[in-house]
């Protein structure tokens, strides 16, 4: 019998124990009347008036010393010493102790002080089982076996590891704030269709789904862009949607195929007027969080306070493969590839070996705060051609750490362009180029001139936590069978 087979048995024996004894072991509620972390912050208030609380928890560990226990509870907002005594709670519950775990969820009534140690502590008057826990919780989480149990199992991981839990309760102030942000500045959030006939805004393989009662294959979608413009030229101005996209590719420390993703739009506005709504949002959700502009990530810190840096794609690139970007052939860009050990699969288009020669060479060797701008045109068929060079886009990506966490446009309003840009992808044969008829049918009633945003809130998440894996930052990632 395995040590955890056996626990477990022990456990299941309890249970039983409890029950014969007449002991419900899942009542049905408790009325706590604070948290662990609002007796320590009223601790003066409630020890002078001899105050009595109720509060409730996981047991977390405990310490038998004769007629007296010390245990601590867990609950959301953080931990507490119990101090359990023979003649304060009587014989017949103090035996009945035995029958409890660490791992259980209890409720404990009682009075507070503080002990020689200087430990504020609740005097049990009454500790009540909440939830027998059948299973032992792990003593440690280390080496590759344990990541896998914190993926798979995050309910265990929350229980006993406060820095995950310290992330997951970030990325949930971080999205407030960015709604916060964008509401204070007149953006409107809107909902769009995750379900999409014709899927579009991105060059990515979508997930394949289909709708029975249209008899229609859909799509999920792999961006919002194509819906919140038709939203400008219906005549909301400023629009944003936090939401989850799907794209069916691969996984690795910065790509989940689950992602999500907020993108914002602002009619009148450019890609410049965007740089300034990107610096002021990172600006605001790192003083917000953190009480400064300085954040690290890794082995690096900077101040996301400052002016981020202007970097052009094609200056950047010609640099590192000594030619100019735009006047290579399709083979004279795979020879540059290859020359820098460049891995692209299939058949890239030369659009795809710009962007994998800029990533190789130039953005993964970025660290601080960036705006990589002016794209080829090739690149992008959604951007406005580059008010001083035909061959080019107003276009942007952020990049810190290597990491890129966003996109963004002088959005292309013009519709005999726009479908032109289509119609030209296709002809390349671009893998993953549509046509959206009902877009450019929208373009055609005017769209004004628009700067467009969209950022990965995964991404931002992982930079503003310093946690350097996105699995690390979704609450449950798609993970294969555990038999393969």
């Amino acid at each position: 019998m395995s040590e955890t087979h056996g626990q477990e048995q022990s456990r299941h024996e309890k249970l039983a124990k409890l029950q014969e004894q007449g002991i419900s072991p899942y009542p049905y509620r408790w009325d706590r009347t604070h948290t662990a972390a609002e007796v320590i912050a009223g601790f003066d208030e409630l020890s002078q008036a001899k105050t009595e609380v109720k509060v409730a928890g996981r047991l977390i560990s405990r310490r038998l010393h004769g007629k007296t226990q010390f245990g601590h509870i867990q609950d959301s907002g953080g931990e507490i010493q119990l101090y359990l005594r023979k003649d304060t709670i009587g014989d017949k519950a103090f035996d009945q102790l035995s029958l409890l775990d660490t791992g259980d969820m209890v409720g404990a009534r009682g009075e507070v002080f503080r002990t020689r140690m200087g430990e504020i502590t609740i005097l049990v008057k009454e500790l009540v089982l909440l939830a027998k826990s059948l299973r032992p919780l792990p003593e440690k989480f280390h080496g590759l076996k344990d990541v896998e149990i914190r993926y798979r199992q995050r309910y265990v991981d929350l229980i006993v590891n406060p820095d995950a839990r310290r992330v997951f309760l970030a990325r949930a102030r971080i999205v407030s704030l960015i709604r916060q942000f964008l509401d204070s500045r007149d953006f409107v959030e809107v909902e769009t269709p995750t379900l999409q006939p014709i899927y579009g805004g991105a060059a990515a393989e979508p997930f394949k789904t289909r709708y029975n009662v249209l008899n229609q294959e859909m799509f999920l979608r792999i961006s919002d862009e194509l819906y919140l413009k038709r939203l400008l030229i219906g005549g909301m101005e400023r629009v944003y949607e936090l939401c989850k996209d799907f794209r069916n590719e691969g996984l690795d420390r910065t790509h989940n195929p689950e992602f999500t993703q907020v993108e914002a739009y602002q009619a009148y506005a450019d890609y410049t007027d965007m740089m300034t709504m990107v610096e002021e949002l990172f600006r605001f959700l790192a003083q917000q969080l953190h009480g400064k502009t300085e954040v690290t990530f890794g082995n690096e810190t900077f101040d996301l306070g400052k002016p981020w840096r202007r970097l052009k794609f094609i200056d950047a690139l010609a640099e590192k493969i000594e030619a100019d970007p735009l006047k290579l052939s399709q083979e004279m860009l795979e020879k540059a590839g290859a020359k820098f050990g460049l891995q692209v699969t299939g058949q890239p288009s030369r659009a795809k070996l710009l962007d994998k020669l800029f990533e190789t060479l130039v953005q993964d060797h970025i660290v601080e705060p960036t705006f990589v701008m002016d794209h080829p045109k090739i690149t992008c068929p959604l951007a406005k051609t580059h008010r001083d060079n035909p061959d080019l886009v107003e276009r942007f990506e952020p990049v810190v750490c290597g990491m890129e966490l966003g996109n963004a446009f002088s959005e292309l309003n013009d519709p005999v362009e726009q479908r032109h840009r289509f119609e030209e992808q296709i002809k390349r044969n671009e893998e993953f180029a549509t046509l959206d008829q009902d877009f450019c049918t929208a373009l055609e009633y005017g769209m004004p001139p628009t700067g467009g945003l969209g950022l990965g809130v995964d991404r931002m998440v992982m930079l503003l936590t310093n946690t350097p894996s996105i699995r690390d930052v979704i609450l449950f990632p798609q993970l294969r069978p555990q038999n393969d």
